[in-house]
């Protein structure tokens, strides 16, 4: 699969990739009709569908994901269904209710160190998804105001996206028929502004039994701050191999990303 280090696994489903043994990791509940503007994306490499991920719509033209889910990509669509089990959804080559990609974008820093130091992705799409909301940035900074809050078990998100509910062999391929329900789950911060591999750029939230978590498909997808459309971050990488314990989300209040980001939306 793409970018795997030993202490870093991606949440973007890959094609033929295989991932550790069955372990249910994620206990998050079907969204319905609750995030509408989250989408399941399907990435082509030269016209063959490659892999998946999740986005978050912030205008009707300008989709936000991950920037391991742009990189490489040459094409694609997404859809926005809540539930992608239903026939005729043409997945993964496109039907009656997908939104082609027009253009595809990774942060320009994205292949500069570590991956998760850049990891924000925008697609712009062919034809317009007109919706009464949609996911809008955060603030410059917005969230370093959390490293001083006392109780950080209290800090929750809406983490939304297409991705497994558990991890299993063959779990990780676009094929896979069981994991293409929209689904949410209210993971609690864990650590922010820590040393280590995410420093400053990046939160880390629980992923367990009580509060859900994300997992391979999740990529991309957004980790709103509490209940509001505000996202804090797009889902961006996992502990493990079975997506048990942490998951690392993304930050996009840095004022880099808010300038890549708003370069599309301007």
């Amino acid at each position: 699969m793409k970018k795997v280090s030993i202490a870093i696994l991606l949440t973007a489903v890959l094609v033929l990739s295989t991932f550790g043994i069955a372990s249910a990791v994620t206990d998050g509940n079907p969204d319905g009709d609750g995030h509408p503007y989250v989408g399941l994306l399907l990435f082509d490499v030269d016209g063959s569908p490659a892999w998946r991920c999740s986005g978050t719509l912030l205008s009707p033209t300008v989709l936000l994901t991950a920037g391991h889910c742009t990189d490489g990509a040459t094409g694609g669509r997404v859809w926005f269904e809540s539930d992608m089990q239903q026939p005729g959804l043409g997945y993964p080559f496109g039907g009656p209710t997908s939104v082609e990609f027009c253009g595809i974008a990774t942060h320009p820093q994205f292949h500069e160190g570590s991956f998760v130091l850049h990891d924000v992705g925008v697609v712009t799409l062919c034809e317009p998804v007109e919706m009464d909301t949609y996911g809008v940035l955060p603030a410059v900074n917005q969230l370093d105001q959390l490293k001083t809050k006392r109780g950080t078990q209290n800090v929750t998100f809406t983490a939304v996206g297409y991705g497994l509910q558990q991890s299993f062999p063959d779990a990780a391929s676009w094929q896979e028929h069981n994991v293409k329900v929209r689904m949410v789950a209210t993971p609690k911060l864990n650590q922010i502004n820590v040393p280590g591999f995410t420093g400053d750029f990046s939160l880390l939230l629980s992923n367990n039994a009580n509060t859900g978590g994300t997992c391979f498909g999740d990529s991309g997808g957004p980790n709103f701050l509490g209940d509001s459309n505000i996202v804090a971050g797009v889902t961006s990488f996992g502990i493990n191999s079975t997506c048990a314990g942490t998951g690392g989300v993304f930050r996009m209040d840095r004022q880099n990303v808010l300038d890549f980001v708003n370069s599309f939306l301007n």
